[in-house]
């Protein structure tokens, strides 16, 4: 008998942490970029340039539809946020972002990375959560987050003004501004 128990025990724990995993129709586990698609689509490595930090040597699209170039980031401190529309961490994080964004105005970049979803869907959550003064990336198929090694979404990198990966986890919403700040 207290086999069975042991055995009912450990398929429930598993069908709990099967739970966890990737929303419906995702091709990789949770919290990873899909797989199988196109890199060159929405980031894409630049060759090296005088000045600018390999870390923000690339170029990106923004849910906008507009080209982002990296570059244009380099010589001050940024925050870069990872996410997914579908995410409800994310969700709670995006009014913090929000006001660090307008805290660290001029000092500090803060730049959004969507994953995880199609373009349609980010757009959906940067209009839900009102982002749009917050520049954001579309990172559909999941190179920046690759390149930064971001492995789950509602991940924060912090990028002192050299470009040097000084911080790189997940935070609260509201405390993204006060450990940003420290930076710039």
């Amino acid at each position: 008998m207290p086999m069975n128990r042991a055995a009912a025990a450990l398929v429930c724990a598993l069908l709990v942490l099967s739970g966890c995993g990737a929303p419906a129709g995702s091709t990789g586990p949770a919290g990873t970029a899909p797989t199988g698609m196109p890199a060159a689509s929405s980031a894409a490595p630049v060759p090296a340039r005088s000045g600018v930090p390999q870390t923000l040597n690339f170029t990106a699209t923004t849910l906008d539809g507009a080209a982002f170039d990296g570059a244009t980031l380099a010589g001050r401190p940024v925050v870069l946020w990872f996410w997914a529309p579908w995410c409800p961490t994310c969700a709670r994080q995006a009014r913090g972002v929000k006001a660090a964004t307008q805290q660290l105005a001029g000092r500090v970049a803060v730049v959004g990375v969507g994953g995880l979803d199609e373009p349609a869907a980010m757009r959906r959550f940067v209009g839900e959560w009102k982002l749009e003064t917050v520049p954001q990336l579309a990172d559909e198929p999941g190179v920046l987050w690759k390149r930064f090694g971001v492995t789950a979404q509602s991940t924060f990198v912090f990028l002192d003004a050299s470009g040097a990966v000084v911080f790189k986890g997940v935070l609260d919403g509201d405390d993204v501004a006060g450990r940003a700040g420290g930076l710039g």
